[in-house]
């Protein structure tokens, strides 16, 4: 079984970002980058059912810049046998990521497309939920356990009431939620084992792909500062600020 999972470059989730000075974007300048946390847990997830046996190939796949090699290898470290990069500088939006995938998955057949559920700098949740609806793949999003055995998965997922379990004939897509795992770190000899990993490089052209963006970035900005909080002596000068400061009641 084969097993595509599509990762992200993006800033590493302990580093604060601000706007530029003109506040027309995000300041990524020396910034840390790093692989986005729900499609880490993602490529975890792949090993996982590799080292049960139930996977015998795991391809990971990046679109953007040439710097998102970086994080291609780590994904080979972690366990990936190949990686593709679909290189582009502009920037990607969710849909044109489907497309580049939806092309993809033409090409190299996988039974079971991995993905984390969102990305943490837009937080769209989009890319999946789209990837579904242009390959006509069953999918099952916000996955917190994954169970894949005689051509079907079987998938709990976190829903506003509960969790829900579904079955999915493959070949299927699955997002992947916090929950699904706690990803592993990569060790230094497989680390220089990535590097001789295969990784090869194509373009949105050469996939027949329109990247050209259908909205435009107005502005970016921080938000607001909260004021301090105040401690109050009893519940009468509670009630007081409530009403006359805060106007809530």
């Amino acid at each position: 079984m084969k097993v595509l999972v599509p990762i992200k470059r993006v800033v590493d989730y302990n580093v604060k970002v601000r706007p530029n000075s003109d506040g027309s974007d995000a300041d990524l300048t020396n910034l840390k980058m790093s692989i986005n946390p729900f499609c880490e847990i993602a490529v975890e997830e792949a090993v996982r059912l590799k080292e049960k046996g139930v996977a015998t190939e795991i391809v990971a796949v990046s679109i953007g810049q040439e710097q998102s090699q970086e994080q291609l290898r780590t994904a080979l470290a972690l366990g990936a046998d190949r990686a593709i990069l679909v290189s582009t500088d502009s920037v990607v939006e969710p849909l044109a990521v489907a497309k580049c995938l939806r092309e993809l998955c033409v090409r190299e057949e996988p039974d079971l497309v991995l993905l984390g559920k969102q990305a943490i700098d837009g937080d769209n949740n989009q890319t999946g939920q789209m990837l579904g609806a242009l390959t006509g793949y069953a999918q099952a999003t916000f996955a917190s356990e994954l169970t894949v055995q005689n051509d079907e998965a079987t998938v709990i997922r976190e829903v506003d009431g509960g969790l829900q379990t579904i079955r999915l004939n493959l070949p299927a897509i699955v997002t992947a939620d916090l929950r699904l795992n706690e990803p592993r770190y990569a060790s230094l000899p497989n680390i220089m084992k990535a590097k001789r990993k295969p990784l090869d490089i194509v373009t949105s052209e050469e996939l027949g792909v329109d990247i050209t963006a259908r909205t435009n970035l107005i502005g970016v900005k921080l938000p607001p500062e909260r004021q301090a909080g105040i401690i109050v002596e009893d519940t009468k000068q509670l009630l007081d600020k409530l009403k006359n400061e805060a106007k809530v009641i």
